[in-house]
């Protein structure tokens, strides 16, 4: 029994001579020995590399960058009011002033000055008295370019006359009614401020749609003769048959609803519509206006008079009159005397033909002289085309 322990204990160190031992596995981590298959002992993990440090790059703050904005709508440089639009009347007044709001968005230069009054006329004076307004309006500082008016829907009513009350329409109405549109128009004539006085458009009650007519008339007349425009709506907003409609083709064309629900007032695109109809008045003015840009003449230093005859008072007009009638101007250089149009028509062919004789009256001679006024005669008189000449693109006969 002890010689076979001490066979096996010196079995066992034969074996771990021949593999090497620890010192074997310490050296081949990553392959198993005989000692480790015999022992059955697990492979040791390898161990990882080790990869030297690298320094990082030192971290570098940048400041951020400003916001980039983009914007839709274009930037419409700040310019200068120069011409302000004054817009009276009653609620159709108010709506009419939104679309000249919106008529005259691309006009930065123009704006458009808001003063209606609801429910106003120029019956009611204990209501709100229109005359008297307008004259505390021309004494104020308000700048008034051009002034635009629409009233009368709420003007069917009776006029106080002293201790008696007139119907309306009656002919004591009509001239009381006369005077007071007088009052306006005159007020801004005096004044030089065009007045656009806008007539009122239909409305879906046809007694007062009539009785519209007639003031609309008024309007144009006393309006026209104050020396101020009219400018009528009434085709704008009816039918083929002239009669009140809520419906119709916009300022684009396309059809849509004009007038709210209860027949009187516009819509927003009513509204647009009937500031079209002004807005081409205004803009007509506008560009007729003298502009504020003087040209310095030269003038004489002694007695501030101008130094050549061209330049004295309406020299200028009378010089331009000169150089489009074509009379030639004494004492300009020659580069800018005035010079015909066009000159003598010289024929291609080197052969001139005789200038008084005209094309028409060398046709009319040839009618009255031998075949050739025959023919003439047979194509213009009696329209029988010409026989055709042979080889000419108007013979259609089978070649034989």
């Amino acid at each position: 029994m002890r010689l076979r322990s001490l066979i096996v204990v010196l079995c066992a160190a034969g074996l771990l001579l021949v593999t090497g031992g620890p010192i074997s596995l310490a050296q081949q981590p990553q392959q198993r020995s005989l000692f480790q298959l015999f022992w059955q002992l697990p492979a040791q993990p390898a161990k990882p590399q080790v990869q030297p440090r690298q320094r990082a790059a030192p971290v570098v703050r940048r400041r951020p960058a400003a916001p980039v904005v983009v914007r839709d709508d274009p930037v419409i440089p700040k310019v200068d009011v120069a011409h302000h639009i004054l817009v009276m009347g009653d609620s159709l007044a108010n709506l009419l002033a939104d679309g000249l709001d919106d008529a005259l968005n691309n006009r930065p230069d123009v704006e458009v000055i808001h003063r209606s009054k609801p429910d106003s006329g120029l019956v009611r004076t204990d209501f709100y008295d229109w005359p008297k307004a307008v004259s505390e309006l021309l004494a104020s500082d308000q700048k008034i370019t051009i002034a635009v008016m629409l009233v009368g829907l709420n003007d069917r009513q009776p006029i106080r006359d002293g201790d008696t009350m007139q119907e309306p329409l009656s002919p004591r109405w009509l001239e009381l009614y006369r005077e007071r549109i007088d009052t306006l128009a005159n007020a801004f004539a005096a004044r030089r401020i065009p007045l656009i006085w806008v007539g009122v458009p239909p409305v879906q009650n046809a007694r007062l749609s009539a009785d519209l007519v007639t003031l609309n008339e008024l309007f144009r007349e006393r309006v026209e003769k104050a020396g101020g425009q009219y400018v009528d709506l009434w085709g704008g907003f009816v039918d083929a048959e002239n009669r009140y409609t809520a419906t119709g083709p916009d300022v684009s064309g396309q059809p849509t609803r004009l007038r709210l629900g209860d027949g009187v007032h516009f819509t927003k695109a009513g509204a647009r519509k009937a500031a079209h109809f002004v807005d081409l008045v205004i803009r007509r003015i506008i560009e007729a206006a003298p502009q504020s840009n003087v040209i310095a003449l030269p003038v004489s230093p002694e007695t501030g008079a101008p130094t050549t005859p061209e330049l004295q008072p309406g020299g200028v007009e009378r010089l331009i009159d000169q150089m489009a009638a074509g009379v030639p101007t004494i004492g300009l250089p020659p580069a800018l005397q005035a010079r015909p149009l066009a000159g003598p028509i010289q024929p291609l062919t080197g052969q001139a033909a005789p200038s008084e004789q005209p094309l028409l009256a060398s046709i009319t001679e040839a009618r009255g002289r031998g075949d050739a006024a025959t023919q003439l005669e047979r194509v213009f008189g009696q329209g029988i085309a010409p026989d055709p000449v042979p080889g000419r693109i108007d013979d259609y006969r089978w070649p034989r």
